[in-house]
């Protein structure tokens, strides 16, 4: 499917549940946690949403049953490929090289015939001659030894190339690990409001391309090796697998694995001075801290005519496939180059269980931007230049 038919056939069922909802574009998009802007470009076709969580909070929203759910998934991750296939630079083809047929095969030894010896009877000569395409008596010794030999290597317990991934915290040894109750699946390239970050990056400023839309941020970050610049978003959206059989989400770890002097690059805001109408609540971690935690912190919402608290759940939640959960953690520092991960302790049916929230694999990385140089991009000049407004401090 050509890309631009697969973008557009997502955008029509993201812009036909919209119309279903009726709420606007800013009402709509405070619930999915991304700005009005956004929204309206994920209607548009001008953008496809880089994470799935956002689709699947989209469907619960706007009411969506389950043969539209299917058809929604299906068609975000067409166009996600597209997204994915038009930020990548095609790969240069190599053309395969195989060797040419011998045109004059050697013509093969004769058979040296039977000596002078008498010919012996019907069954002795049957036994006696091989069988065209049997190994010779060497050969078969040979093949034996090596079984023989590669039996006592794995009774004697010599390493091969094959390693195990660990099994769960919650299986016990020699038992095939259960798939999880529930599943789950993170955002780490969250901009505040959808517009506000800083990510430091070893690069002069005419190095660093301009800033990209925040659904883009990921393969932006990749391409420029950057880090995350005093604070770091991170958005775990977790779904159990049953409707009616609830998992038990117990409490949520931060573990520091490694800690070293901020990063003496340079710092590019994303956004000129940029902000929400609502704060979500979420679980602050500070990384410079000697054992952090996720502590629960209100969210504000100010797009009436009060300023609303939006009160914080803490630790224990409940989630179901139908009640899905989202825990948004901003983990910020000012001293420290730090490498960490999140540990989810979770509950189901009689089992229990801790999963590792990881970058795909890698500990999450957040830098301090302390004394840091610091630009911010001017549209019109098509350039990075010095923020003297702000100065970075955190």
């Amino acid at each position: 499917m050509p890309k631009d038919a697969a973008v557009e056939e997502f955008a029509g069922l993201v812009r036909a549940l919209k119309a279903r909802d009726g709420r606007s574009y800013e009402a709509l998009g405070r619930r999915l946690s991304v700005s009005a802007s956004t929204l309206h470009r994920y209607c548009s076709g001008a953008t496809v949403p880089q994470e799935f969580a956002v689709v699947v909070r989209l469907a619960l929203l706007c009411g969506a049953d389950e043969e539209e759910r299917r058809a929604l998934e299906a068609a975000w991750t067409e166009a996600d490929r597209a997204r994915r296939r038009a930020a990548s630079p095609a790969p240069t083809p190599v053309l395969a090289v195989s060797a040419a047929p011998d045109s004059n095969p050697e013509p093969s030894a004769p058979e040296p015939g039977p000596g002078p010896a008498p010919e012996p009877s019907a069954p002795e000569a049957d036994r006696a001659r091989p069988r065209r395409g049997a190994p010779a008596p060497l050969l078969v010794a040979a093949a034996v030894a090596l079984v023989v030999l590669a039996l006592a290597a794995a009774l004697l317990g010599h390493p091969t190339r094959t390693a195990s991934a660990p099994a769960p915290a919650s299986t016990a040894p020699g038992r095939t690990a259960a798939p999880l109750p529930f599943i789950w699946s993170i955002g780490s390239q969250l901009w505040e409001g959808g517009c506000g970050h800083t990510y430091l990056v070893d690069r002069a400023p005419r190095a660093v391309a301009p800033p990209p839309v925040a659904a883009d941020s990921g393969a932006w970050a990749g391409t420029h090796g950057a880090v995350h610049g005093g604070e770091a978003l991170v958005r775990i959206t977790v779904q159990g697998r049953s409707p009616s059989d609830a998992v038990v989400l117990h409490a949520l770890h931060v573990r520091v694995v490694d800690r070293a002097a901020p990063l003496p690059w340079n710092a590019y805001r994303m956004d000129n001075g940029c902000g929400g109408a609502v704060t979500p609540r979420h679980f602050a971690v500070d990384l410079d801290r000697p054992r952090p935690l996720a502590r629960p912190v209100d969210g504000l919402d100010a797009s009436g005519a009060k300023v609303r608290k939006i009160p914080a759940v803490s630790f224990p939640y409940k989630v179901t496939s139908s009640d899905p959960e989202e825990l948004l953690v901003s983990a910020r520092t000012a001293g420290c180059d730090c490498r960490w991960y999140l540990e989810l302790e979770w509950s189901a049916g009689g089992r229990t269980g801790t999963v590792r929230i990881t970058d795909g694999g890698k500990p999450f990385r957040t830098s301090g931007t302390r004394g840091r140089p610091a630009y911010v991009h001017d549209s019109a000049e098509g350039r990075w230049i010095t923020d003297s407004d702000s100065e970075q401090t955190g």
